[in-house]
């Protein structure tokens, strides 16, 4: 099938045929007639599939019809990251050459001059965080109800950042009557629940199941130790083993792309890092640097795991096991784009077991070792390791914390004793209990306690004399005011 049998317009064909696209890929097939009648799309595909064209181009082809308002943009794109945000940008304006559209970019680390001006002139599509975008509305800036086509990508990735309030309340935003596009690479229940509850009818497309990772990659582990040095160490024998054109080394940390980006440096590999915490320019001259082949290897933290589209990646290095296995598939999913082949391979320590085995499950299949597996002893103190962390994260004792001696805290203060307050390794011993219970002097002091309410010792007071029972008041007794004593007239 080619892309003149989905129903694009011919100003949407003409451009697709300049970019060099010949045959849509099968998310490409199955969403674009669905999203060009209008009907809302739920589409679920893995990580390098085309997902970004497949509602960009039957969003050209809607607007082609109408203009764009001042502050009241006709479509909406949102992304979880800038750097997603400003790769969706540059395709529209690869594929939207041919037409008069305005698109605005709403991303943080950016003036807000040069976004208002944007928005003051009139945006067909408005392709922003959700973030920058409220900014925006709470300024008075934007206008929402004008919104036509809302699309939401990398809807997973939005739940792992912490985006959903924003996404439901941005959603409550919109006018009913708008189209929805939904497009992730994994389905979590969240996202399920959010999707059915702002999607009307939706067309489920799945070319893939959820969480899979493309066949044209060879995934491979690598043994390394606990500790930092020794991981760098095995990290650049992998590096130096494997024949490596341009690689992303993906790290959990931020901090730990920081160390990994100067120990790299410093044993001369062409290197750049890329986190959340850097500036915004600094950032994008990162990526550019590393798409155009300037340097070589990319410390990164997720930021760069999820939707970004450098067509020419041959390896994926994963120093650390990602905590979430659904991160697995992005990550690796920034090689063999396209069709193309592609390596990745995850150092693994004995205490990363549990999380290897959650991708392995995921995955429904094991992936192989470069150099033997752990052996037994590894696995089983790596599990140890993970259970005793797990203690301690739940606030609860690990395995060598011994409970105090004697009663547990709740029954001793049920009890009354006199111990039951003094905290646990002050334990008075028994034989110290024994002498103070036969001390003389004990019972000298025992009637001359304070009368009170409650509290320990209350057995060994003496019992309050029983008082006669007091009568009742009637009416206000001898406090009647001076006014109600005055004399009143009789009729």
């Amino acid at each position: 099938m080619s892309f003149s049998n989905l129903g694009l317009s011919p100003k949407v064909l003409s451009a697709v045929t300049a970019a060099g696209f010949e045959t849509p890929t099968p998310i490409q097939e199955k969403a674009i007639p669905v999203a060009v009648t209008g009907r809302d799309v739920l589409g679920i595909a893995q990580t390098g599939t085309g997902k970004t064209a497949s509602f960009a181009l039957p969003m050209l082809t809607r607007l082609e019809r109408g203009r764009a308002r001042a502050r009241m943009p006709r479509s909406l794109i949102l992304e979880p990251t800038r750097e997603l945000a400003a790769q969706v940008a540059e395709t529209f304006e690869i594929l939207g050459k041919d037409h008069k559209l305005t698109v605005a970019l709403l991303i943080g680390g950016v003036s807000y001059d040069d976004q208002d001006r944007k928005l003051d002139r009139g945006a067909d599509v408005v392709i922003a965080t959700p973030g920058r975008l409220l900014d925006h509305f709470e300024r008075g800036k934007l206008l929402l109800n004008g919104i036509e086509i809302l699309v939401v990508d990398e809807s997973d990735r939005m739940l792992d950042m912490g985006f959903i309030p924003d996404i439901e309340r941005i959603c409550k935003l919109l006018p009913f009557t708008r189209q929805t596009l939904f497009f992730s690479a994994t389905m979590p229940p969240e996202i399920q629940r959010l999707a059915d509850n702002f999607l009307h009818t939706p067309e489920r497309i799945e070319v893939s199941p959820p969480a899979t990772a493309a066949t044209t990659i060879v995934q491979r582990l690598k043994k390394a130790p606990d500790d930092p040095a020794g991981k760098r160490q095995a990290l650049r024998e992998l590096m130096r083993e494997v024949d490596v054109k341009n690689a992303i080394i993906f790290c959990n940390r931020k901090k730990d792309v920081g160390v990994l980006f100067r120990s790299l440096q410093r044993h001369g590999f062409s290197v750049g890092a890329l986190h959340g915490d850097m500036d915004q320019r600094q950032r994008m001259a990162t990526l550019d640097a590393f798409r155009n082949g300037t340097i070589a290897f990319l410390a990164a933290s997720d930021v760069a795991a999820r939707g970004l589209d450098i067509p020419d990646v041959s390896h994926i290095f994963n120093y650390d096991v990602p905590i979430h296995p659904e991160d697995y598939i992005h990550r690796i999913g920034r090689t063999g784009r396209a069709g193309r082949e592609g390596f990745a391979a995850m150092l693994v320590t004995p205490k990363d077991i549990k999380a290897l085995k959650a991708i392995e499950r995921m995955l429904h299949q094991e992936i192989s070792w470069i150099d033997g597996a752990l052996t037994q002893e590894e696995m089983v103190e790596g599990e140890r390791y993970e259970r005793g962390n797990g203690r301690r994260r739940r606030g609860g004792r690990s395995r060598d914390q011994k409970r105090p001696s004697g009663q547990n805290g709740q029954h001793a203060a049920r009890s009354g004793s006199p111990d039951a307050h003094k905290p646990a390794g002050h334990a008075v011993p028994p034989k110290a209990r024994d002498e103070r219970r036969n001390d003389p002097k004990r019972d000298q002091h025992k009637h001359h306690v304070k009368p009170s309410h409650g509290g320990h010792g209350a057995a060994d007071r003496p019992k309050a004399q029983p008082q006669a029972p007091r009568q009742k008041q009637r009416g206000m007794g001898d406090h009647v005011p001076a006014f109600m004593m005055r004399p009143v007239r009789v009729p």
